[in-house]
């Protein structure tokens, strides 16, 4: 077999970064690329270079998910999905994609997905004709998945943070933290916008600019200045957080659902 061409779609630097070190300790002789992790500059990449035989794709990138490259870009590649989402359709990724591996990678299930994909590429018909249409139609499920974990960097170190450990998110100075139930923070790099599509609603609040909390996480709320209530989290927020007369309504059905 021809040594592949191998592509990386990933938003994070560091995971692409991990997952090339990773496929290039158990592949040396492949050939690896690793592309920007946006809807945009994938499409772009993807207009202007031929397609690589393999491509490892994240499922959410930096401005749209994989749906969004794929039916822009139509790949001629076989795909592996890698997602932090562990229900995000993975039984429809595992059956018409190669495979899907979760996050943070673990080298093993790396392993067994390559081996899939070079023992595929020696049937008859590694790709059927309608494989790109039946990843599209996986890929709109109709059930809203959302994330439930995050991978951290930290002194050379990466390990995976549950989303049911976090008790709130904030924002300061253009950077974005998660605070968990046992008060330790972790620096994320994705905006609040950002983490207020990926969460699930019934369980975090967008309260103001700066904060998202967890239901769990509150202790209680207390009427405030001008219509507006104050809320107090577990552990503590260094400032007041307070909710808008305007968002009161909406916090209020949050809180009794």
């Amino acid at each position: 077999m021809n040594k592949p061409a191998i592509a990386i779609i990933e938003d994070e630097i560091p995971a692409a970064r991990l997952l090339h070190s990773m496929i290039a300790r158990l592949r040396p002789e492949w050939d690896i690329t690793v592309i920007p992790g946006s809807v945009e500059e994938a499409t772009e990449w993807f207009s202007t270079h031929p397609h690589p035989d393999l491509l490892f794709l994240d499922i959410q990138l930096a401005d749209g998910n994989s749906f969004d490259f794929l039916s822009a870009a139509h790949p001629s590649s076989t795909i592996i999905f890698t997602t932090a989402y562990d229900q995000y359709a993975v039984r429809a990724f595992t059956v018409n994609s190669i495979d899907y591996i979760l996050k943070p990678i673990d080298e093993q299930r790396l392993q067994e997905a390559i081996d899939k994909y070079e023992h595929l590429q020696q049937c008859s018909n590694p790709r059927p004709d309608d494989y790109l249409a039946t990843l599209l139609d996986a890929l709109q499920s109709k059930e809203k998945q959302y994330r439930t974990r995050f991978l951290i960097y930290r002194a050379d170190r990466f390990w995976s943070l549950q989303v049911s450990d976090i008790a709130y998110f904030y924002s300061e100075n253009k950077m974005t933290f998660a605070v968990t139930r046992n008060n330790q923070e972790h620096v994320l790099d994705l905006s609040l916008n950002k983490l207020s599509e990926q969460l699930d609603p019934d369980r975090f609040f967008r309260a103001n600019r700066q904060i998202i909390l967890c239901i769990d996480a509150i202790d209680h709320a207390e009427p405030y200045f001008n219509g507006k209530i104050s809320v107090t989290v577990r552990p503590p927020y260094k400032s007041k957080i307070t909710i808008s007369e305007e968002k009161l309504a909406a916090f209020k059905r949050w809180l009794n659902f």
